[in-house]
């Protein structure tokens, strides 16, 4: 029995559980046998300013949860580390026990609601080319207060045995970004505007800050076509002038909404990207696969085909019309000695072409062929299998948002990579 199974069984049976805190909208279980994980179950009760305004929505938890565990998946679909495990119930999800960093991280892409009190002269809709980030204390008592960077690091507060100094809080807006752009992405491909959110992070048992907590339709601003007036998140429920049963009928429509559309995140509604390998020879197969691989790796439906531009010229153009069909799709021609694979493909059509020549003795000398085209050709030279993948992969990026995630994740864990060498070395 696997992990994900046998902690499933356990914390369906009650006696198993144990309450370790309760919040205005969840609950916190630990799970016997299980110390380093814990449930979380949401509740069917929605608030706003610090809960002096409250409501018990009937089916609010469930909506709440199926978000959540949407988002969550989503994000590690792409590759983002989150302390995100597997979903219980409709209500309840279990998740890697954190000591919970205790800062809310907001990004914004226009400018409303409470940033405009805080930056008197800015117009409401100024949209900010990169995600505006400002981080808030979380401490009711003082309406949770915004903080800068400095009074983070100043506080030297430690969670999870890791103290949060500048490279930690690097790390979080770092995050942060990455998570705010998958997500403007998912929501753009449903005619939807992520309009800001916030997020917060944990330290999880083995030292590591990952996104944790809950994100659901109380974490963000979601506006169809960008129209404030259809607004389907909290803010209805805060401008509310009287709270009546039909207004809440009206909010629980708006959040059922929002749990569908993210469910169809993980969804490609269009055809996957695809890249056209062709070979000059069989013997380019062993390179081939390499780029295929990593092109699997990047959601990427890789096609691998044998053609010589030299010897069946004619079998090469018709091989490649194939494909010009009007779906995103980029060509990598693997060939080396007298590389006129690429050039032909690019000079008779339309679609992107990437030469990918693989390694030889006789490279130095081959590798001009790729180089060195005629005017008017627009054919890119890549050395190395996982290089010529990620150029593809670049390019294909504005057509699929999946294959945009994967990137955006990639470059983040590659930051977390070295960010875990400084902690190491300091």
């Amino acid at each position: 029995m696997t992990l994900f199974h046998g902690i499933q069984e356990v914390a369906r049976n009650p006696d198993n559980l144990t309450k370790l805190a309760e919040g205005k909208t969840k609950e916190i279980y630990s799970i016997r046998g299980h110390e380093k994980y814990v449930l979380v179950r949401s509740k069917d009760s929605l608030t706003a300013f610090n809960a002096a305004r409250k409501n018990e929505i009937q089916g609010k938890g469930r909506i709440a949860n199926l978000t959540t565990t949407h988002i969550f998946q989503y994000l590690q679909l792409l590759g983002m580390k989150t302390h995100f495990l597997c979903e219980l119930s409709d209500t309840e999800m279990i998740v890697e026990k954190c000591d919970m960093v205790p800062i809310e991280w907001v990004a914004r892409r226009v400018a409303t609601g409470s940033f405009l009190k805080r930056n008197p002269g800015v117009k409401e809709g100024y949209r900010f080319s990169s995600p505006k980030i400002e981080t808030f204390y979380k401490d009711d008592a003082q309406d949770d207060p915004q903080w800068s960077d400095e009074q983070i690091i100043s506080s030297g507060m430690t969670k999870g045995g890791l103290r949060i100094g500048k490279e930690e809080v690097d790390l979080m807006r770092r995050m942060t970004i990455a998570v705010f752009k998958v997500l403007e992405r998912g929501f753009q491909l449903l005619q939807c505007s992520l309009i800001d959110m916030k997020i917060e992070f944990g330290v999880s048992s083995e030292g590591a800050l990952v996104l944790a907590d809950v994100i659901d339709n109380d974490s963000w601003r979601v506006w169809p076509n960008g129209d404030k007036r259809l607004q389907l998140d909290k803010q209805f429920y805060r401008e509310l002038q009287q709270v009546t049963q039909d207004s809440l009928k009206e909010l629980l429509s708006n959040y059922e909404k929002v749990m569908n559309l993210t469910g169809s995140f993980m969804k490609n509604e269009k055809e996957q990207a695809r890249c056209l390998i062709v070979m000059g020879s069989i013997a380019d197969k062993g390179h081939a696969e390499k780029i295929a691989n990593e092109l699997r790796h990047l959601g990427i439906q890789p096609i691998l085909r044998v053609c010589s531009a030299h010897k069946t010229t004619s079998e090469a153009l018709s091989l490649v019309s194939e494909f010009e069909d009007g779906h995103p799709t980029v060509v990598i021609a693997v060939a080396g000695r007298s590389n006129g694979l690429g050039p032909v493909l690019a000079g008779n059509s339309a679609l992107p072409v990437i030469n990918c020549p693989p390694a030889s003795d006789m490279l130095r000398e081959d590798i001009w062929s790729s180089l060195r085209m005629p005017s008017g050709m627009g054919c890119t030279t890549v050395m190395g299998a996982e290089e010529a993948a990620w150029a593809a992969a670049k390019m294909l990026s504005n057509h699929d948002h999946l294959v945009y995630g994967k990137i955006l994740c990639a470059q983040l864990n590659n930051a977390i990579g070295i960010y875990k060498a400084s902690v190491a070395v300091r």
